[in-house]
């Protein structure tokens, strides 16, 4: 006797597939690829301009930016170094507030200085609260990252 039920139907896999959001900061900054590059990768600098954390610039390593906490957030940002290219291109994951981002970083030699790229891709919404404090934090700490850049020696 052969068996005549149907077979059934492969599993489907199912994705998230809603949209996401990148926000794009771009600023020539009047310093050296280096001095930037060393001002993005070394802990003690990025302290200056950022937050407190145990960064170390090698792809796989895991770490923390830390701040004070405030009302319903514990100041901790939960991360992944995903790339590092020395002095061009680096970045990370970012994890924070159930929210799983990625913070990349382009550094493009010009005649005055360094073109600097900083994306943040991950956002369901333009119009969504984090993205609209990323882009309030970012433009800070760009501003920050560039007076630091400008003190290394």
């Amino acid at each position: 006797m052969t068996d005549t039920s149907p077979t059934p139907a492969p599993a489907i896999e199912r994705q998230n597939t809603a949209p996401t959001r990148t926000l794009v900061l771009e600023r020539e900054m009047p310093h050296s690829q280096e001095k930037i590059w060393r001002a993005l990768t070394e802990g003690q600098l990025i302290e200056q301009w950022l937050m407190t954390n145990d960064f170390k610039p090698v792809v796989g390593h895991r770490f923390q930016f830390r701040r004070t906490p405030v009302q319903n957030w514990d100041g901790i940002i939960d991360c992944e170094v995903l790339l590092v290219d020395p002095i061009s291109r680096l970045s990370y994951g970012w994890g924070s507030l159930g929210l799983q981002t990625v913070v990349a970083w382009t550094l493009t030699p010009t005649a005055g200085g360094t073109h600097v790229r900083m994306e943040q891709s991950g956002f369901p919404s333009e119009e969504g609260a984090n993205y609209k404090g990323a882009k309030f934090g970012w433009t800070n700490f760009i501003n920050n990252l560039e007076r630091v850049a400008g003190e290394v020696n």
